[in-house]
């Protein structure tokens, strides 16, 4: 579990194919030293397991369904990554619940500043739109944000000054493709809810018996 809170940005010195999966070495200033092999360490979001180490670099086993899923696969040799190690229990939630699970590949299709902010736009599957609601929260390259508005296949955010200068939205160019995470409580409400939908006999009668009323 994570918090969107980045605490390095990192470097990659090289991502080896393995067949369908990899192996990916990243360069940090994160205490390696307090790193564990086995432990989790999010990278642009991606929830990845600590297989080698070495001074200030970390070494993860990215598995085939990771490579479909995020943009592991592109990371190129001196490619900035957005570092998070897990959440320890009591730990302060200072960005959303975030689970390193990427739900999709989006990309940035606008770029605007304003008095200093950055108003960036990004596309996503329209099937994953329904999980983002306005003032909500999103993961971005495993940066937790909020969401400025929402339509079928697009949403908005606002990036900061402090945001925008310390993590690898910095780098991004119109075009270029991102890790992204939808509300994990978006999902949770739509699977316990699924068996309430209209066409399956939801009354007021059914929700008054099952106590939601």
């Amino acid at each position: 579990m994570f918090t969107g809170l980045i605490e390095d940005t990192g470097r990659v010195t090289a991502l080896l194919r393995q067949g369908e999966a990899a192996f990916l070495t990243v360069e940090t200033t994160l205490p390696t030293g307090e790193i564990a092999i086995g432990d989790s360490v999010a990278v642009n979001g991606a929830c990845l397991t600590v297989t080698g180490r070495s001074g200030q670099s970390l070494t993860f086993d990215v598995s085939p369904e990771s490579l479909s899923r995020t943009t592991t696969g592109t990371l190129g040799s001196g490619k900035p990554v957005n570092l998070e190690r897990a959440l320890r229990l009591g730990d302060r939630l200072g960005g959303h619940i975030v689970s390193g699970h990427v739900d999709c590949v989006g990309q940035l299709s606008r770029s605007d500043t304003r008095s200093g902010n950055h108003q960036l736009q990004f596309t996503l599957p329209p099937d994953q739109s329904r999980y983002l609601v306005e003032k909500g929260s999103v993961t971005i390259d495993g940066i937790s944000l909020t969401v400025n508005m929402v339509s079928r296949e697009s949403f908005t955010v606002n990036i900061i000054p402090h945001t925008f200068g310390t993590t690898t939205l910095k780098q991004l160019k119109i075009g270029d493709r991102v890790n992204i995470e939808t509300d994990i409580i978006g999902k949770y409400v739509e699977r316990l809810t699924a068996p309430w939908k209209p066409d399956s006999g939801l009354t007021m009668k059914t929700l008054a018996e099952n106590g939601f009323i």
